[in-house]
């Protein structure tokens, strides 16, 4: 699988560019599933999740102009037979996989299924954004929105071997703080990147790439 991980999607024309990159196509011949999930254990969560099916948050995803758009759902895959929604991610070009709760998402991905078939998936895309890409880590630690919190480490899907931490030294975000990053990939045993919303990382057979308008940071474990 390709991997385009992000703070807040597709913000810039860098980031367009490798995706289109990643795609090996324009946007307006590929086809795109959308997930959700992620959004819905925060209040106003249903709506949030409309907006971003609607293409009207402020993080580009749905909004690019895909030759079509499915909305996959994981809470509702393990009461669907597998054949039906496996070959619909498989047809897919890209998954575009929302932030919100990271934890929650992680778990959806493993109880729906999708994050043990996301390996065989070697052409697929997967486009994250914040908690999206957060959970592709081995390990994330996370504070949500009270930076006074110790920080919470669990463990990630696995799906690359560095850590993410998104927003970095956003206005909005004071628990993704240059200093606030730095404490916490001290407690992580793989390498951490924080970027910031300009920024993106592509990872393609492993090899990792930094697509940035902005600016990201490297911490060692």
């Amino acid at each position: 699988m390709k991997y385009l991980l992000t703070s807040a999607g597709i913000k810039n024309a860098s980031i367009h560019d490798a995706l289109v990159d990643l795609l090996g196509k324009p946007v307006a011949e590929s086809h795109a599933l959308c997930i959700p999930t992620a959004l819905y254990p925060f209040p106003g969560g249903p709506s949030a999740a409309y907006q971003f099916i609607s293409g009207s948050t402020a993080n580009p995803m749905c909004e690019l102009g895909w030759k079509s758009l499915g909305v996959l759902e994981l809470t509702a895959l393990p009461s669907l037979d597998e054949e039906v929604w496996i070959a619909a991610v498989q047809e897919a070009a890209a998954l575009l996989v929302y932030g919100g709760d990271v934890l929650y998402l992680g778990r959806w991905m493993r109880e729906s299924g999708l994050a043990k078939l996301l390996p065989s998936l070697r052409e697929t895309v997967y486009v994250g954004v914040s908690a999206g890409s957060m959970v592709t880590a081995p390990v994330f630690g996370e504070t949500y929105d009270d930076p006074s919190t110790p920080f919470v480490i669990e463990q990630g899907l696995g799906l690359v071997d560095f850590a993410l931490l998104p927003h970095l030294d956003h206005e909005d975000h004071p628990e993704s703080s240059t200093a606030r990053a730095t404490r916490m990939a001290a407690d992580l045993p793989v390498p951490t990147y924080a970027i910031d919303d300009e920024t993106a990382i592509a990872v393609v057979d492993g090899t990792v790439q930094f697509v940035s308008e902005g600016h990201w940071q490297r911490f060692a474990p």
